[in-house]
């Protein structure tokens, strides 16, 4: 098993290309199994969760593979069952996207519940609920999803709560259902957008893309195109954030400033100068100390919760206390333990975390919890005294592509070592 060893107390000073956005590209590979031509997506990390979306096409005989350029080609008219087994499911969430478009195209689905990071409850029932509105007959059997459909019917939904992947399921089957679907209280994230703008680039008519309210018309196909996803937000964030906390300057470019406000406005709080581009975001700390902010996640445009981690870790060594409140996940707090190993000034009661910023932390062994905590540990040793190994990086790598390459080339002291 891999670490990463880091040493602190360096300021990071230069320029970082952001890749494409992981929770983008994962739903945009699920949409090519609508398509009855092959498509390409262009702009697609390198990363842990993207191959493992690729296995599980190939499994079901879809042809796909990724050229050194950072562009997948797919083509799914070789696809030769329809199930999504266990043995990948388990390790990524976003496996249940290919339920909704198998449905949708092939009338047949078999796909296991969902595994991934273990930061709490996130059930697919919503998920179920939609596609059964739209005439699917679905049954839960054995830990798996099993659902058939002549054809899917347009429908008017209803989501209770704001989800990402719900939305992006309901939204991929509704583009081949049989008339007009409604989906009230969508989610409105720049990666669904993103995904709205594929489909509608392979031939799809949706109406509302960026609202909470989509309504598409149900086409008969949809053909393959060839599409370049975003850049990924919570990377440039993290990024930014790596020049806050040890009082740099960073400048992001391949970037949109434009899905990030919520994120800035945070920035200029902790007291970090900011320039935006089209394409670029720069943050000069000028070799001030961050000032403590506190933070409240929410769905988009609100503060998102894929930057809260990040957010706690420029507090341990922020001047003031600060809050930070939890309102997605009810189990992401699983970092602060070891911020704490550190030296962290941070309580906890219930969904908030106050933070009180201490001078400096020390560096200490630490272990990676999920995908995003391991993401802020990385930022705390930045800023910490000493060193600190970060144990059970393969969280990071499902998210982050060659985080300690480009953390290195702004000069960090930053290491993969096999254990």
């Amino acid at each position: 098993m891999e670490k990463l060893i880091v040493s602190g107390g360096q300021p990071l000073q230069g320029t970082v290309i952001a890749s494409g956005s992981k929770n983008a590209v994962l739903p945009i590979l699920a949409a090519a199994l609508l398509a009855d031509s092959a498509m390409s997506i262009d702009n697609v990390p390198r990363l842990r969760d993207v191959n493992t979306s690729m296995a599980l096409l190939a499994d079901m005989g879809v042809t796909v593979r990724q050229d050194k350029t950072h562009t997948i080609h797919i083509d799914s008219a070789s696809i030769q069952h329809y199930a999504a087994p266990y043995e990948l499911v388990k390790t990524m969430r976003a496996s249940i996207l290919v339920l909704g478009p198998l449905l949708a195209r092939f009338g047949q689905a078999e796909v296991s519940l969902p595994g991934g990071c273990a930061i709490g409850t996130r059930p697919v029932d919503l998920h179920i609920e939609g596609l059964k509105a739209m005439g699917a007959d679905i049954t839960v059997e054995d830990g798996y999803i099993k659902a058939h459909a002549a054809r899917l019917k347009g429908a008017h939904i209803v989501l209770d709560t704001v989800t990402v992947t719900g939305t992006e399921n309901l939204l991929m089957a509704a583009t081949l259902a049989d008339g007009i679907t409604t989906i009230e209280n969508a989610a409105r994230e720049p990666e669904v957008t993103d995904l709205a703008h594929c489909l509608s680039a392979m031939g799809a008519q949706i109406e509302g893309i960026g609202s909470d309210c989509l309504i598409i018309q149900g086409c008969q196909n949809l053909t393959g195109c060839h599409y370049r996803v975003l850049p990924d937000r919570i990377e440039t964030g993290t990024f930014l954030l790596a020049a806050a906390i040890t009082q740099g300057q960073v400048k992001v470019t391949n970037t949109a400033p434009r899905t990030l406000d919520s994120v800035l406005r945070k920035l200029e709080s902790a007291g970090a100068y900011l320039d935006t581009g089209e394409d670029w975001i720069n943050v000069d700390m000028r070799g001030k100390r961050a000032k403590s902010v506190s933070i409240s996640t929410a769905p988009y445009p609100a503060f998102p919760t894929d930057m809260q981690a990040q957010f706690m870790a420029l507090n341990t060594v922020a001047s003031g206390t600060a809050t930070i409140t939890e309102n997605i996940f009810e189990n992401r707090f699983m970092h602060v333990q070891e911020l704490q190993r550190m030296g962290a000034d941070i309580s906890v009661k219930g969904n908030t975390a106050v933070v009180t910023g201490r001078q400096r932390l020390t560096g200490a062994p630490v272990m990676a919890t999920d995908l995003r905590a391991s993401a802020s540990l990385i930022l705390a040793a930045l800023a910490a005294e000493g060193e600190t190994l970060v144990d059970r990086i393969y969280h990071l790598d499902r998210g982050y592509e060659c985080i300690e390459q480009k953390l290195s080339q702004i000069g960090a002291r930053i290491e993969r070592i096999a254990s």
